[in-house]
């Protein structure tokens, strides 16, 4: 019987603690920031803001920043963080950004594939549109679908190895499980070295075209600035990795 998913990269303790060494401060989140800058967005929320790695970034470089995010264990490390005491940080996912206004809503890291079903997705982008301001500005990446899914990410065979965690060594590997209506089921596996343990985040994301998400945003009252395609900034085209949206609240 197949896994069903548990998300427990985002609660498990030991996962959480390894989650920056994993996804550390990258291209990615360089160019998150130069968006912000260039969209002159003064206040910002951060949904899904996880630990909280690009949020306080911001909020060093002078954005007045909320991170919204799910996970209790996951916001204890982001509190932690050098200029969290910036941030305002609030526990739940999109209901939290009723009553709240910003020129800018953030989903990086591909939290917009966390929405599964079209009702949840949509309702998430009626409340970003309800808490930007006049003008504002809806960001968020979107990883293209491959074949096979995340080509290249390590396996059973070729784990990816980090030596020095606060756990001592880990070893880290995907198992594919199923794509099925645009929906893709995977493992993450952990295995630490010092304990003999192996954790196993089980995790589904859902896989929108371009077509559709531009249907939705357009649907939900935004118009869509740019779409690009990677971190280069470079535009979108069918052999892009990402799907890099900019809408604005129109």
């Amino acid at each position: 019987m197949e896994s069903q998913p548990n998300y427990t990269e985002f609660s498990d303790p030991r996962l959480v603690a390894l989650y920056d060494t994993l996804n550390p401060f990258s291209d990615d989140s360089e160019f998150f920031c130069k968006q912000a800058e260039k969209l002159s967005a003064k206040t910002i929320i951060d949904l899904g803001c996880g630990t909280g790695l690009l949020t306080v970034e911001l909020a060093k470089r002078g954005h007045q920043m909320t991170g919204i995010e799910p996970s209790e264990a996951m916001l204890t490390v982001a509190q932690a963080k050098p200029y969290a005491d910036q941030v305002k940080w609030i526990q739940g996912s999109f209901e939290q950004m009723d009553g709240l206004q910003a020129d800018m809503v953030l989903m990086t890291s591909h939290v917009a594939q966390f929405f599964l079903n079209d009702k949840e997705w949509r309702a998430m982008l009626q409340a970003a549109h309800r808490a930007l301001n006049s003008s504002g500005h809806l960001v968020f990446d979107i990883r293209r679908l491959s074949n096979p899914p995340f080509a290249g990410w390590p396996t059973e065979d070729n784990r990816r190895k980090f030596e020095n965690t606060v756990d001592g060594a880990v070893e880290w590997w995907f198992k594919l499980l199923s794509v099925e209506n645009k929906r893709v089921r995977y493992e993450l596996h952990y295995f630490f070295a010092r304990s003999g343990e192996e954790v196993v985040s089980v995790n589904e994301l859902a896989f929108r075209s371009q077509n559709e998400i531009t249907g939705m945003l357009s649907d939900t009252g935004f118009e869509i600035e740019i779409i690009y395609g990677d971190w280069d900034a470079s535009p979108v085209s069918a052999e892009s990795p990402e799907m890099i949206f900019v809408a604005k609240r129109v």
